[in-house]
Order: C-alpha cells, then sequence, then structure tokens
C-alpha cells in the first residue's frame, strides 16, 4: 500500500516567524506555505514598467506603490501573498503587532505565468476581493500584448474588460492614471515569453 504524504501545515505565527528568516519568499495560503519562484525577464520587465510609471503618476498623491517583495495579508482568508505589483492608499494600514504586513491593497496587478496562471485568477481574486478597500485587479499577458481589468462598482459588482495591442491604453479608476500597452511592454521579447509559457512548469518531484 502507497500512502500520500500531506503537505506540512503552519500556523500563521509560525509561517511569519518563518519567512522573517527565510532565503526565499513564501506565499501563505491556508496553513501551507507556498514557494515563489523567481519570475522571467520579462516578468520582471512588466512588472517594473508598470510600478515605475505608477509611481511617478502617483507622486505627491496619497497612494504608495509596491513591488513583489511587500507582503500583503488577507487575514479573513488567512492568505498572505506577495503581489506582482501593490497599491495602497495612505496612510498604510498594517497588521496589528507587524511592521512588515500591509492589509489595505486599493489594487493589485499579477503578471501571469504557467504555474500561477489559474491561481491568479480564481482563488487568489476572490481572495483579494475579500478586502474592503479593494477596487482594481489587473491580469498580465506575458506573451501577448493582453490584458484583463476587473474593476469595482458601488454596487459592490465586478465589470472587467479586455485590452488587446500595442495601441491599447489601459485607465485605471481609482486613481488618475493610464498606461499604454507599448509602454507596459516595453523592451519585452514577445518569442521567448510564449517559449516561457509553452514549456509546462516542472513537478516539484522533479
Amino acid at each position: 500500500m502507497t500512502s500520500t504524504l500531506s503537505p506540512a501545515t503552519y500556523t500563521v505565527e509560525e509561517y511569519l516567524a518563518q519567512e522573517a528568516q527565510a532565503q526565499e519568499r513564501h506565499e501563505y495560503r491556508q496553513g501551507e506555505m507556498i514557494p515563489m519562484p523567481g519570475g522571467t525577464i520579462n516578468h520582471n520587465r512588466i512588472a517594473l514598467n508598470l510600478a515605475g510609471a505608477l509611481n511617478i503618476a502617483l507622486k505627491r498623491q496619497p497612494f504608495e506603490v509596491f513591488m513583489a517583495d511587500q507582503r500583503l495579508g488577507i487575514l479573513a482568508q488567512s492568505m498572505y501573498t506577495y503581489p506582482d505589483v501593490l497599491i495602497i492608499q495612505q496612510p498604510p494600514e498594517l497588521q496589528p503587532g507587524r511592521e512588515d504586513v500591509v492589509l489595505n491593497a486599493v489594487a493589485i496587478a499579477e503578471i501571469l505565468s504557467p504555474s500561477t496562471r489559474s491561481y491568479d485568477k480564481d482563488e487568489k481574486f476572490a481572495a483579494y476581493r475579500r478586502i474592503d478597500c479593494f477596487r482594481e485587479y489587473v491580469l498580465i499577458e506575458p506573451a501577448t500584448p493582453h490584458v484583463e481589468y476587473y474593476t469595482k462598482t458601488a454596487d459592490d459588482a465586478w465589470l472587467f474588460r479586455e485590452y488587446d495591442g500595442l495601441d491599447a491604453t489601459l485607465t485605471w479608476q481609482s486613481f488618475e492614471f493610464a498606461i499604454a500597452l507599448a509602454d507596459l511592454y516595453d523592451k519585452v521579447n514577445f518569442a521567448t515569453a510564449t517559449i516561457n509559457l509553452q514549456t509546462p512548469p516542472k513537478s516539484p518531484e522533479a
């Protein structure tokens, strides 16, 4: 008879203590610590293009832009994530007793990858919607100029828009900001991105 080992589980306190000493980042999902792999060069180009443009546009405004090293807590879901690009409204709302976990995400952008695509679109988005002040969610394809954009309406519904092609311009609603997809994808090598997207991720046992 063969047995399947269940993944190790950790309390929130154990996760936060271990993460403070860890050499690599981990997200936390209802007791599991999930290693976060490093991004591709195209992933980093897109994240930097977006965060840099946002940082300039929101200068001297009551918003703050963070990249992948800032931990976000979704306490109602017992989850902690590291969004690719995270925007909060000042002042930061921190988890009580912590200086390294923000709670008040207004907008989040995630760059899709083979290993996180389904999670980013489904479970993670559902968790983010539990944040009261969360209003915008952006999913960015690395292999082609395509963006999925979700915005929360006054009656708590979510509207969906798609943007295709380098001539399109993505406009955000929570603050005055727009970015042309030509700028969002500046220096991105789409041929390389397509190869990375089509290559299946290695299993943990490989």
